[in-house]
């Protein structure tokens, strides 16, 4: 195997007892066999024919409505997500076919040590930044040591097993990691973007800036008009165009995302070609929005993707660091006021399912009555459990009803508050023994979450609560939820397909107390931490699936969200213009773009057709 460093170095790694036995590859799984040799050629879903060129342009992503940063690594500012995507390598890359795997880009090969003491990547010393200057182990420290001490609160605790991350050589990087880090936080390291320390000599880490990053990628940012648009265009010089991993891959010249305030705007401008490609979050778009000229015509297509991931966990999280959520049966009355059947058919044309599990769609949900080694794991923490955990099915949130107010769980609601000692005055608002009205707040920046939320504040106001559903411009939004400045908070976090650290960002106790940490509900509870741990350090994936199961279990009993809905799809509309592979790969819809290409004789065809301007 060809190494970036001395082979006298390897033989000593892999003789030495203190080191045990040591894993050199030139890829990473945490469970089981990797999928591709060392010497592939091309991922499966790829089209290493792919031609290059042309330019996609397409809707912001993750529903993101501004931009005032281009720094996506630190908790100030409204970043742009895209520029973490398009011009930041990392060691190693996923592949989109397999749950866990991972195959190296600056990375050649990465190795480690059975205990998991440490991992090490040796790096290829052809990688380089768009400047043209290295990239180097140097770059590695630096993007570590910044990320764990000024970085958003979602890297801290990512990383907080990495004890230390030292520069062996120029093209050799190892971290130590704290005993229990789990073969996760491998992977973790692995997908990194790598940060130039020059770049910072003149740049403050911790500021939001619209300075243009320098990363080491396909695509570099060369044109910003925030807050509507952000451009990337390819490196025609990018040092890792031909290695396996990018055969097929960053075939357009450009990418171009339109950022829109109003998505019914939005929607006016993709049905007149203003952008070519839109992932659609609204089911009433989807159903009713796409009979415009050119969609009639054929022009422009409507897919559904299926997604192998695990669905978001999305929903409407519960403040508990506010006194009047830190009780149970107020959190409970909180769900029972939401009605998701008649939502479903009346607002989203009765396409979603509801989300039960924060591991929807996997086998790491919890279901029925535990049982087995889940049981035997949970009897571990059975005195700081409640009994209907061991005795009860893991709790599914109530449908509602085909009206907008179902009066048997708005009459369950107002029995828990009236338990919880809300009662309703004589003017009809509840309030405690100490007089206080019951008041709740509830804003975000996206008006198109008004026709949702709006019927369930109505239904919190039939039973005595004072709530208004508030939308606030971007900025403001981010700050109140940087401050936990709310009381719900509707969000949806991304699922791995193998969790493991990132799980401490959003239900851990430590992340509880950082400010604009993911742990939105203030949730601090020592078994969650446990088991969370237990995920984090399992070895196999049946161990895993117990953990999260044990730890699904747990949290659907505390209440801390009114979960939402999935889909376990991609609502995607094209413009008939780009080549996709025929079979695309199970997992991550955005990376598999990645793999599209632009398609000339399309092209040339809807423009002929008079439906598109030419100009891509």
């Amino acid at each position: 195997m060809k190494l970036n460093y001395p082979a006298t170095l390897a033989l000593i790694a892999l003789t030495t007892p203190a080191f045990a036995e040591v894993t050199i590859s030139h890829g990473f799984s945490t469970f089981g066999d990797l999928k591709y040799g060392p010497d592939f050629t091309h991922f499966d879903y790829a089209n290493p024919d792919a031609p290059k060129g042309g330019t996609m342009k397409q809707r912001q992503l993750f529903g993101n409505t501004t931009f005032d940063s281009l720094n996506v690594f630190i908790i100030k500012g409204d970043s742009a997500p895209e520029v973490g995507g398009y011009i930041y390598d990392t060691l190693m890359v996923r592949a989109n076919d397999e749950p866990d795997a991972l195959y190296g880009l600056v990375a050649e090969t990465i190795e480690y040590p059975d205990d998991l003491s440490y991992v090490a990547f040796n790096m290829r010393p052809e990688a380089r930044f768009h400047d043209g200057e290295p990239v180097t182990a140097q770059d590695l420290v630096f993007t570590v040591n910044k990320l764990q001490t000024e970085g958003h609160p979602f890297y801290q605790n990512l990383l907080a097993d990495v004890t230390a991350a030292v520069a062996e050589s120029d093209h050799r990087i190892r971290f130590d990691l704290a005993p229990g880090a789990g073969s996760g936080l491998l992977g973790s390291l692995a997908e990194l973007a790598i940060l130039p320390e020059h770049f910072y000599d003149d740049l403050a880490f911790e500021d939001s800036w619209m300075d243009i990053p320098l990363g080491s990628g396909p695509y570099k940012v060369t044109d910003v008009d925030a807050p509507r648009s952000i451009t990337f265009c390819r490196q025609p010089d990018y040092w890792a165009a031909d290695l396996p991993v990018n055969a097929g891959r960053s075939n357009f010249d450009c990418f171009v995302h339109e950022y829109f305030a109003d998505d019914t705007v939005g929607l006016e401008a993709f049905a007149a070609g203003e952008y070519q490609m839109r992932a659609e979050y609204r089911s009433s778009s989807w159903a009713t929005g796409y009979d415009f000229p050119a969609a009639q015509a054929g022009w422009v297509k409507q897919m559904l993707v299926p997604d192998g991931r695990p669905a978001n966990a999305q929903g409407l999280w519960l403040n508990m660091r506010r006194p009047i959520l830190q009780d149970i049966r107020v959190r409970q009355a909180l769900e029972y006021a939401f009605n998701f059947e008649w939502t479903n058919e009346t607002i989203f044309y009765s396409t979603y399912d509801r989300t039960d599990s924060f591991f929807e769609n996997t086998d790491m949900q919890a279901t029925g009555i535990p049982e087995g080694a889940e049981l035997a794991l949970l009897e571990e923490f059975r005195d700081q459990l409640p009994p209907e955990i061991f005795t009860e099915p893991a709790h599914i949130p109530n449908a509602g009803g085909e009206r907008p107010r179902h009066r048997s769980d708005l009459r369950k609601a107002a029995a828990l508050l009236d338990d919880a000692g809300w009662v309703v005055g004589d003017d009809g608002i509840r309030r405690n023994a100490a007089g206080e009205p019951m008041r709740l707040d509830f804003p975000s920046s996206s008006r198109s979450l008004e026709r949702i939320f709006i019927p369930y504040t109505e239904n919190l106001k039939s039973l005595g609560i004072d709530i208004e559903f508030d939308v606030i411009d971007p900025s403001s939004w981010t700050q109140r939820r940087q401050a936990f400045d709310f009381d719900l908070s509707f969000t949806a976090w991304q699922v791995q397909t193998t969790p493991s650290t990132e799980l401490r960002a959003f239900y851990g106790s430590a992340a509880a107390s950082a400010e604009g940490s993911n742990n939105l509900t203030g949730l601090a509870d020592p078994v969650v931490d446990a088991l969370i741990e237990k995920v984090v350090v399992a070895t196999s994936r049946e161990d895993l699936n117990t953990a999260a199961q044990a730890l699904d279990r747990v949290l659907r009993s505390k209440h801390i969200w009114v979960s939402a809905w999935n889909l376990g799809a991609h609502r995607i509309a094209v413009w008939d213009i780009y080549g996709i592979p025929e079979e695309p790969a199970p997992y991550d819809f955005y990376r598999n773009v990645d793999f599209w290409w632009f398609d000339r004789e399309k092209y040339n065809a809807v423009v002929a057709a008079g439906a598109l301007e030419d100009g891509l």
